[in-house]
């Protein structure tokens, strides 16, 4: 059965010049395998997209910004741990189920 509400997107706004950036490269990286099922996870060249950059307020990188039902729900600034990652999708992210027996 289709879901009824698009998954949350989350936007990792990067630069090839940002050493935080790529410090949160492979952080994630895991998020988005451990979360494939609930999370579609994008990275964001700034240089490469700057009008995106620009329409969702992107003036450092790293930046998250989660995106929900096309508007933008939540965002982090700045190189962040996963923990705070985790805080901030909590609220977003549908709940596991097991799967179901054959």
């Amino acid at each position: 059965m289709p879901q009824q509400s698009p998954q949350p997107h989350l936007l990792f706004f990067t630069a090839p010049t940002s050493g935080p950036a790529r410090r949160m490269e492979s952080l994630l990286a895991h998020l988005a395998r451990k979360e494939r099922s609930r999370l579609k996870v994008s990275r964001i060249e700034v240089s490469e997209n700057p009008r995106l950059a620009e329409k969702l307020g992107v003036e450092e990188v790293p930046t998250l910004v989660l995106v929900k039902d096309r508007r933008p729900v939540a965002r982090l600034e700045g190189r962040v741990s996963a923990p705070q990652i985790e805080r901030m999708l909590a609220p977003y992210l549908a709940p596991e189920h097991a799967p179901a027996a054959a």
